[in-house]
């Protein structure tokens, strides 16, 4: 192809690597994606063009992936800003801005700057001491949420204050960091939506329906069950919040469904992994990932309808994990379910509810012996491949290395 364009990816693990794979089936442009992370075996390090090893936050790995891209993005949200934002002034093209990680990188920024633009968010209150928090406990009433603002992801940082008595020990376990007091919404459904924005045109995919275990993703549902007038309420929530933030790229905006009202927990900029349901080719015209490249480069966006419902289910290594080189058992078994589309990371340790991988359900797909897709009007049914998404998952063995002669 005669235009080549050089992706610049703050962070190196699944979402770069899945962003980097759907590059590569991309017709009508060439990405090619390189990126910046401390582990020399991180995920995309296989499948990048070129890779900076250093540190998401030093300026100078920074500058030296900038060298070598055309436009800067991120797949995790801990790049430093100062460094990003001179780039930016320097020439750089970084989609999203700096300006937006900036806002988003802190939880209270961040709710502060949706609740100034007009998006529905919990009742969160400031709190930088032990006094302060007792305060907004008592405001906002028990149960409530201790969160710390920077540097927390898959419910880290988060401790849900149930009982007066346990204000001291929440202190405690953040004791030097900043922190807010946000409520404790006892939603219907946790729902999100991956909605991308290029530089004229916004294209949302349908909302996914979430279910969580200690503040880790376990699986999405797409669709969500939910209300038409929800489906739609959500999706103009997203909209308002790309328009707020008033950028390119493809954001995971996720929601509380409460009294059939939507609440914003949190902005992500970047891909999510809630919107992995969209990699699978016969449910959707193009992934999150190839959406996302689109989206930050000015590029036509595609279609998001869906076609069939899709259920992604995690691997993660259990609460009670071993922490080293591992083997997934199953996974032959897996791959050849059908309609079960099993993907892995690569990452070389195991560490408790670490991610390893998901597999994606897909309904109505059923392969014949000929090869050809077998259309059957059952398998549509969510709680059917909710089912065989779990009893998929459950075929699956993470062992050390060297366990059972592997």
């Amino acid at each position: 192809m005669e235009n080549t364009l050089k992706i610049g990816f703050v962070g190196g693990g699944q979402l770069a690597m899945m962003t980097a794979l759907e590059a590569r089936i991309i017709s009508d442009y060439d990405f090619r994606i390189n990126i910046l992370d401390p582990s020399a075996d991180c995920p995309a390090h296989k499948v990048a063009a070129e890779q900076i090893i250093g540190d998401f936050k030093d300026p100078t790995a920074i500058k030296r992936l900038a060298e070598i891209s055309d436009i800067i993005t991120y797949e995790i949200e801990l790049g430093d800003v100062t460094a990003l934002r001179e780039l930016r002034n320097e020439g750089t093209e970084i989609h999203p801005s700096p300006e937006t990680l900036e806002i988003i990188q802190d939880k209270l920024t961040q709710k502060k700057f949706l609740d100034q633009k007009g998006i529905p968010v919990p009742n969160f209150l400031e709190a930088s001491n032990k006094d302060e928090i007792r305060r907004a406990v008592q405001d906002l009433g028990i149960p409530c949420l201790l969160k710390t603002r920077r540097d927390a992801y898959d419910g880290r940082g988060n401790f849900v204050i149930r009982r007066k008595e346990q204000i001291d020990l929440a202190h405690k376990k953040f004791v030097g960091k900043p922190v807010m007091v946000e409520e404790f919404v006892n939603f219907q459904k946790e729902v999100s939506i991956v909605v991308a924005k290029g530089r004229n045109e916004v294209a949302a995919y349908p909302p996914g329906e979430n279910y969580h275990e200690d503040g880790i993703l376990i699986m999405t549902r797409m669709p969500a069950k939910i209300s038409k007038e929800v489906e739609r309420e959500a999706e103009r929530i997203a909209r308002r919040t790309l328009k707020a933030f008033d950028d390119q790229g493809v954001f995971g905006i996720e929601m509380f469904v409460v009294n059939d009202k939507i609440l914003v927990n949190e902005v992500a900029p970047r891909v999510h992994n809630t919107g992995h349901g969209t990699l699978e080719k016969s449910a959707f015209e193009a992934s999150q990932f190839e959406q996302h490249l689109r989206a930050i480069s000015s590029a036509p966006l595609r279609g998001t309808e869906i076609r069939k419902p899709v259920v992604m289910q995690n691997i993660l290594g259990s609460k009670d994990s071993f922490i080293g080189p591992y083997t997934i058992m199953g996974a032959n078994e897996v791959n050849i379910l059908p309609g079960v589309h099993l993907y892995l990371y690569g990452k070389k340790e195991v560490r408790p509810l670490r991610k390893l991988g998901h597999l994606s359900v897909v309904g109505n797909e059923q392969e014949r012996a000929d090869g050809i897709s077998d259309l059957s009007s059952d398998e549509s049914n969510m709680d059917v491949l909710v089912s065989r998404a779990r009893s998929a998952h459950s075929m699956l063995k993470v062992v050390p290395v060297g366990a059972y002669g592997n």
